[in-house]
């Protein structure tokens, strides 16, 4: 890839944006970390997540599709307004 592909596929130059994400990676580790979730726990709740699907067949679809339309319901709101907010930006 050349640079401007680079940079566009960070969204920027990739040494500040790689800094950018380590510091947000430690910030949601410490709020992770004092909700008492551990990487251990996750992988565990992820492991039991597909067994539960496998096991459960379409109602564990439908169990997903509901958490989907929840999380939804957050998600893609705000990520509309951010890209709106964007588009009075020039973009480099």
């Amino acid at each position: 890839m050349t640079d401007s592909k680079l940079s566009r596929f960070f969204g920027g130059s990739p040494g500040p944006v790689i800094l950018r994400l380590i510091g947000l990676s430690v910030v949601v580790g410490i709020v992770l970390s004092a909700l008492n979730l551990h990487p251990r726990q996750v992988l565990t709740y992820l492991t039991s997540l597909v067994q539960h699907i496998y096991y459960m067949g379409f109602d564990a679809v439908h169990w997903a599709v509901e958490y989907f339309l929840l999380g939804a319901l957050i998600v893609f709101p705000i990520w509309l307004i951010m890209r709106l907010l964007k588009v009075g930006r020039r973009d480099d």
